[in-house]
């Protein structure tokens, strides 16, 4: 099957697993660790960091502390995204991209691949793929995630060229 085909057919298992998310209030603290890439890798997520949209998914920008072109936030901890992290250890699991993890599965949003992750309780992470440079996205605060990755999807596809992350 080619990959566009394969893409195709997790949408469907991508899409049910967004609409798991629980609906817990989130914390009011905005604080978060601030990833270390390389030079090359930073560059990037600088260029990133200035498309980034004002508002995603109805959330006006609200960054996380400590400031950083590498980090960036909507709605307090509703939006926090990373840019530079290190590769997900799911990204290179064979079960999730045969579609057989039921906690992770790999699908295409506005033309960026996207491994999506449930984590504790409402949240989900999203991290790129095929991309110079990771950029993690985490979602909470009940939100699918759809309208988030749809808004982030022309920023991530301007600044960060495909390609595979060091």
């Amino acid at each position: 099957m080619n990959s566009f085909r394969h893409r195709l057919a997790l949408l469907p298992a991508f899409a049910a697993l967004l609409s798991v998310a629980g609906c817990s209030p989130a914390g009011d603290d905005a604080s978060v660790a601030v990833p270390r890439p390389d030079a090359k890798v930073a560059e990037h997520c600088r260029n990133l960091d200035d498309v980034l949209p004002d508002v995603v998914d109805g959330e006006k920008r609200d960054d996380p502390e400590p400031a950083s072109e590498l980090t960036a936030g909507w709605g307090g901890v509703a939006i926090i995204l990373r840019c530079g992290v290190d590769r997900p250890p799911k990204m290179t699991d064979p079960r999730v991209a045969s579609g057989h993890d039921p906690e992770a599965v790999a699908g295409g949003v506005e033309g960026v691949d996207w491994l999506m992750e449930r984590e504790d309780g409402d949240t989900h992470r999203f991290t790129t793929a095929l991309r110079e440079a990771y950029v993690e996205v985490r979602v909470s605060d009940g939100r699918d995630g759809t309208g988030v990755l749809v808004d982030l999807a022309p920023a991530v596809k301007k600044a960060i060229p495909e390609g595979i992350a060091p």
